[in-house]
């Protein structure tokens, strides 16, 4: 794998995923990033915007094993991981034998994950962080690449529980789906309401993916650009000298050592994207926004004001690179 090779079949999987999904550049670029980086993404929107679709076709493009799990209310951690069963030979011992949850696939989707309790939501984080899971004292690997893509409603909905802080921090990037434009929406209903469907092909393997991931960290980046970074995570924080007035009135917690690691990653991939093979600032503010938006807690006054994450990163990103 080479760098030219990487932006190549980067691009042909976008190209295909366009074949599907509609518009949404930035989500499909964003998303694309994340798989490439070995992180997990958070997608946000109202139901109905091809949330599902996209990592499903991003499943068959890849071709790998992909699994759906949507979460509800009542869904226990057993659901996900997997559990033990106690299981009877035909000469009639019996005995404890575990059995895999649709948590062992390379491509999971973590369907309205903020539905479900926060005991079951916790069942991710190991698997998120370690790529494995623990059952009975014995641990499992998770089979590889493992990407989990989890979709999430805007919480004014019904029925949603907010995700906690440790958790969201373990998703790479929180992606934000927007509403598609009149022209959009008129092209999704032409592609889908009428006799053939579109399809994607496969352009790449689970094995490819993984040769990408290596490439990608092996990425130069310049000292320069490494502590701009550094400066744009100790911006987000009140108590810091370089954060600006913004961040000091409407921030509670500012980004953590993840978020740093996130921009840096983000920023080798999106440079590989663009044909370069070195990181620039460039990168970062490209990434920010993505890296960071769910790693900011901001306080009620922000909440009151209408004052979101993105307005702050704008601000941070602004005074500091």
């Amino acid at each position: 794998m080479n760098a030219d090779l990487f932006t190549q079949t980067a691009h042909a999987i976008e190209q295909e995923v366009s074949k599907v999904i509609v518009g949404q550049v930035k989500l499909i670029r964003h998303t694309l990033i994340t798989l490439l980086a070995g992180g997990n993404a958070l997608l946000e929107g109202v139901p109905g915007l091809g949330k599902t679709l996209l990592v499903r076709t991003l499943a068959q493009i890849v071709d790998c094993r992909f699994s759906r799990i949507q979460f509800t209310p009542d869904l226990m951690p057993a659901d996900i991981v997997g559990t033990m069963l106690l299981t009877e030979d035909d000469h009639g011992h019996r005995s404890f034998q575990f059995e895999p949850g649709p948590i062992f696939a390379n491509l999971v989707l973590a369907d309205e994950i903020n539905r479900a309790t926060p005991k079951t939501q916790s069942a991710l984080l190991e698997a998120m962080q370690e790529h494995t899971v623990t059952v009975a004292k014995t641990i499992y690997k998770l089979p590889q690449p493992f990407f989990v893509l989890a979709t999430q409603n805007p919480l004014e909905m019904e029925g949603t529980y907010p995700l906690p802080e440790a958790q969201l921090d373990r998703f790479f990037f929180k992606i934000e789906v927007p509403f598609p434009a009149v022209d959009e929406l008129v092209e999704i209903a032409e592609r889908t309401t009428g006799v053939e469907t579109p399809r994607a092909q496969p352009v790449a393997s689970g094995t490819t993916i993984t040769a990408m991931q290596q490439l990608a960290r092996g990425v130069p980046i310049a000292r320069h650009v490494t502590e701009a970074a550094a400066r744009i995570i100790r911006a987000t924080h009140p108590d810091d000298p370089m954060a600006p007035e913004l961040v000091r009135r409407y921030v509670r917690y500012g980004a953590s050592p993840r978020g740093m690691q996130a921009l840096i990653l983000a920023g080798k991939i999106h440079a590989l994207l663009d044909g370069r093979f070195n990181v620039a600032l460039d990168d970062l503010r490209a990434v920010a926004y993505p890296a960071l938006r769910h790693r900011l807690i901001l306080n009620f006054e922000a909440q009151a004001e209408g004052i979101s994450a993105d307005t702050v990163i704008t601000k941070v990103v602004e005074q500091v690179v």
